[in-house]
Order: structure tokens, then C-alpha cells, then sequence
């Protein structure tokens, strides 16, 4: 009894006809016996071969043996008929929970089960060592072809419930940032397909869509994310928990990004809308990172009415026009905080790093240009926004 030769992908086409007929009867019980070493020996699998799971792990074994009789009987023949099966074992363990370890695990002992059986038969019926070598190589290649399709099988169903889970985060995201506010027991039923529970407190984030969604992996737990209105954005729960604007800082460090007010569900527009105006003050920084928004409150009113400022500014700063610029930056400086800190000319010139004198120097010549404006609290108020707009 000799070996043909073959390819190296399908071994067992080189096996000599007459070999197959002294392994063939033992067949049934050689599934029985790997099944029970599975069983055994996977701890994952140590459970009662009963129901579904018994059911599937018979099925797989009885079918891998009848293919590989099938291919050894008619070279050339293929398996692409059993794929389906294969595939589905994998996205099986995905739906379990468990890793894809503990399935190759078990192929593996359904190898090494068959080889030490049918190579015990082999000797038996005197076959010459090539055979027996061929046929070891037989059951591992085709074990690994097994191994092979489970495996897509179980990315498949990992990228397809990956899919599902984006959805179901994007229809989370999309209510709660609707206007008007979505019904409570719509948000409800979509949290809870999603398996998201809803905070009391919530922020939304905001970053540029370029920066992408690997952000979000550094986010708190609990945390949701999606594109919307052209930005990705995050509900992130507990905002107010102690350390979690260091751990959103550095979730955010290098990327222009702002971070909403703390509101509940229902107000997650709000949050939403800040954000996306204070992501403009993040873009604008030389230095990229998470601007929260609270902290910016006046510059947001300001950048909320840009024609209204720009108006008062032109009209209550007007006769500074004929200064020189660098008189004028000086003068506006001095001007922005003097208003800031009340009319406290030693203040201001702490703020400046300049002596009080030309702090004096300098509002004497704007009174000169302004008047009686700056004894006009109205007035002033508007100066103050004008020149916080300004710079």
C-alpha cells in the first residue's frame, strides 16, 4: 500500500483507496469518543452533552468525520457544503460569551482523539508508515481548515453585532438631542434595547469628525458616542463625579474638543449646543485639548449674537480708531481690565505687569477720547463686551 502524490493543502487525496475501508466502520464510535474528551477536557465545554449545546457539539463531530470520509473516497471534492456549519459554531461562541479560544481548543482535542484511534487501527491493519504519516497530516490540515472557518464565523458575528450596537447608539444619541425633547418612553425603549441606563446627570461631548471615534474608547464607562450634525459627540454620565474632568481631559488631550453642561436626559440638546459652540474656542487654540464649557459662559453669550457685539463695538470704540495700533491695543488692554476688576487701578496694573502710574497715564487719555461714557454704567457694561469679544 503506497501514498499518491498530492497537494500539501490536500493531503489526504494522496491516501491509498484501500486505507479508508479498515477506519470507515469505526467512524460513530469515534465521535462518541470525541465528544466525551471535549467534554472532558475544555473546561468551557464541561457541562451535560444535552439540548442545543449537546446537540451542536454532536452535530459538528459527526459531520467533520463524514466529510473527511467523503474527501478521502472522491478527490477533488471539496467541503465548501459543510462551511455554513463551521461558521455558525463560531459566531456561536460569540453569542455565548465566550472567546474563540475554548471552540480551537476543542478542535484540537478531536485531532489529537482521532490521530491516536485511527493510527492504533492503522497498525493494526499493518499499513506502511507513510500512510499513517499521511493521514496524521490529514487530520491536522483538515482540522485546521475547521478551525479556520469557525474563526470567520466568529468575527462575522462580532462585527455584525458591533454594527447593531453603533445603531443602537446612534438612535440613543439622536433622541436625546432632539428638538423638541424625544418622550421619556421613547429614550426609555431604545436604552434599553441598547442595554444603556439612562443617568440622572448627563454632558455631552463634542469633537471634530476628523479626530475620529477612537476618542470615545478613553471615555468613562457607561459613556455613548456617535456622529451628529457633522461632529461626533459623547453622553457622558455623572459629569460632576469626583476626578472626571482629569479623566475627560486626558480622554481629550491633543484634540479640540468641549464638553457640554451637566443637565438631564431631557435636556441633552442644551448640552449639546454648548458644546458645539465652545468646540469653536477649542479649534482656535494653539494648544488642542477639551474646553468645558461652564468656565466659558460670557464668551458663548458673545459668540451667540457675533453682528450684535461687532455693532457695539464699532459704535462704543470708535474713538480709538485714530490711534495708532499699538496705542490702541495698549489703550483697549488698559481699558478691559480696569472695567474687569471694578475701576481698581492697582489691580489692573498687577494684571498688566505695569507700574500704576501708566495705568493712570492711560485712563486719563481715555477719558480724554471717551468721555463721559465710562461714568455710564450702561456704558460700560458694553465696553467690557466689546472688548471681551475683541480678544
Amino acid at each position: 500500500m503506497s501514498v499518491q502524490q498530492t497537494s500539501t493543502d490536500r493531503p489526504w487525496e494522496g491516501l491509498p483507496p484501500e486505507a479508508l475501508p479498515a477506519f470507515a466502520p469505526h467512524l460513530a464510535a469515534l465521535a462518541d469518543e470525541i465528544v466525551e474528551a471535549i467534554a472532558r477536557e475544555v473546561p468551557a465545554y464541561a457541562r451535560p452533552l444535552e439540548g442545543a449545546f449537546g446537540e451542536a457539539m454532536s452535530r459538528g463531530v459527526e459531520q467533520a468525520l463524514e466529510q473527511f470520509n467523503a474527501m478521502v473516497r472522491n478527490p477533488g471534492s471539496g467541503r465548501a457544503p459543510g462551511r455554513e456549519l463551521y461558521m455558525e459554531l463560531g459566531r456561536g461562541e460569540v453569542r455565548e460569551g465566550r472567546s474563540l479560544e475554548a471552540l480551537l481548543a476543542a478542535y484540537r482535542v478531536g485531532a489529537r482523539v482521532a490521530w491516536r484511534r485511527l493510527s492504533s487501527l492503522g497498525l493494526e491493519a499493518g499499513f506502511a508508515p507513510e500512510v499513517l504519516v499521511l493521514f496524521a497530516e490529514s487530520i491536522f490540515v483538515y482540522i485546521d481548515e475547521l478551525s479556520a472557518e469557525s474563526a470567520e464565523g466568529f468575527a462575522a458575528e462580532q462585527a455584525e453585532r458591533a454594527g447593531e450596537a453603533d445603531r443602537r447608539r446612534a438612535a440613543i444619541i439622536g433622541l436625546l438631542l432632539r428638538e423638541p425633547s424625544a418622550e421619556p418612553a421613547a429614550l426609555a425603549a431604545v436604552a434599553e434595547a441598547a442595554h444603556w441606563r439612562i443617568p440622572a446627570e448627563l454632558a455631552v461631548a463634542a469633537w471634530p469628525a476628523q479626530h475620529g471615534a477612537r476618542v470615545a474608547a478613553g471615555l468613562p464607562l457607561g459613556s455613548i458616542s456617535a456622529t451628529h450634525d457633522g461632529v461626533i459627540c459623547a453622553a457622558v454620565p455623572d459629569p460632576g463625579a469626583p476626578g472626571r474632568r482629569q479623566e475627560l481631559a486626558r480622554a481629550f488631550a491633543g484634540v479640540p474638543s468641549a464638553l457640554g453642561p451637566a443637565v438631564v436626559a431631557a435636556d441633552a440638546s442644551r448640552s449639546f449646543a454648548r458644546a458645539v459652540l465652545a468646540l469653536r474656542i477649542a479649534e482656535e487654540r494653539p494648544d488642542p485639548g477639551l474646553v468645558f464649557a461652564d468656565e466659558h459662559r460670557v464668551e458663548l453669550l458673545l459668540r451667540g449674537e457675533p453682528s450684535l457685539v461687532e455693532e457695539m463695538a464699532a459704535e462704543r470704540l470708535a474713538p480709538l480708531s485714530e490711534e495708532t495700533e499699538l496705542s490702541r491695543e495698549r489703550l483697549e488692554g488698559t481699558l478691559l481690565a480696569w472695567l474687569r476688576h471694578d475701576g481698581n487701578v492697582a489691580r489692573a496694573a498687577e494684571e498688566l505687569h505695569v507700574h500704576v502710574q501708566t495705568v493712570r497715564y492711560r485712563l486719563s487719555r481715555l477719558r480724554d477720547l471717551l468721555g463721559d461714557t465710562l461714568e455710564d454704567p450702561d456704558c460700560r457694561f458694553e465696553l467690557e463686551i466689546a472688548l471681551r469679544a475683541a480678544r
